[in-house]
């Protein structure tokens, strides 16, 4: 961390635990200038917005780590903040375009011990649904989700899969959101079926959002949330999502704990959660017996 540490050897005063280019912890008398996240590979300014909001929530702590400079940063492998450093992630996003091929060849090599689920898995529960269109009362009840009072939710990544259905509710929640005066990071979709979800659950959770917002078919979902908690920082109680994420099958494909704290909204604009491999559906506010 960069904070005052036991007195260094070489003579008194604070130390300050940094990160060199090779990625080895050291202590030094100088302070670090950027922090970063160390299984996110991102850095950006201490006063990043977006990692001191994630911090006031109790998250990020852990996985935090500070540089000398950005050099250093940068040879350890990490990338520019797309939220405090925009234009220099901008020009990472676009120099990494002549090796993106290579690198994903690299990653797909990497992670081929996916924690995939089995087809025998799949087989015993049967086939999950397509995503209905979404409803009216469905994206009012999900903006409600993430807008209670003293709400502190103002950035979210946006994730779906590529039907027509959801591709159509991220759209409809993205223009509502920024609307509302939210801002969405980034939109990310992915298929139902990939030989590694590496690539997407490492697109998601980059930025540091501070929240997810989720319209994607079952199945699909399914093998992505079991690689982002896998290999990522992502939170599932962090995560609001349409109806068509409120199916039974789903925490049962994933393994109890991958989902718990997920929520959502139902089509007639009630809410549901999961909790322990359990979806609890509560019926809208102004719903009458």
């Amino acid at each position: 961390m960069n904070r005052d540490g036991p007195p260094a050897p070489y003579g008194p005063g604070p130390t300050y635990a940094l990160l060199g280019r090779s990625g080895t912890p050291y202590l030094s008398t100088t302070p670090g200038t950027l922090g970063g996240h160390r299984r996110g590979r991102l850095y950006g300014r201490l006063d990043c917005p977006s990692a001191l909001r994630a911090i006031s929530r109790g998250h990020y702590v852990k996985h935090r780590v500070f540089f000398p400079d950005e050099a250093t940063a940068v040879a350890g492998g990490f990338r520019p903040c797309a939220v405090c450093l925009p234009e220099k992630y901008a020009r990472w996003r676009a120099d990494r375009g002549s090796t993106h091929q290579a690198m994903n060849n690299l990653s797909d090599r990497e992670s081929s011990h996916s924690p995939l689920i089995s087809p025998t898995d799949l087989a015993a529960h049967g086939d999950l649904p397509r995503p209905s269109p979404h409803t009216a009362a469905e994206l009012a009840a999900l903006i409600r989700l993430l807008t209670p009072s003293k709400s502190r939710i103002e950035t979210v990544t946006v994730g779906h899969s590529r039907d027509e259905a959801s591709r159509a509710a991220a759209d409809a929640f993205a223009t509502a959101w920024t609307a509302r005066g939210g801002k969405v990071l980034t939109t990310v979709n992915w298929p139902e079926s990939a030989a590694s979800w590496l690539r997407p659950a490492t697109r998601l959770t980059a930025g540091l959002p501070d929240a997810w917002v989720v319209a994607a078919a079952p199945l699909g979902f399914a093998q992505l949330a079991r690689r982002l908690r896998h290999s990522t920082d992502w939170d599932p109680s962090r995560t609001y999502a349409f109806a068509s994420l409120s199916d039974s099958r789903l925490p049962a494909l994933t393994g109890p704990d991958t989902l718990h704290g997920l929520r959502g909204a139902t089509a007639d604009g009630g809410t549901w959660e999961m909790r322990r491999g359990w979806v609890t559906t509560y019926e809208p506010a102004d719903s009458t017996s």
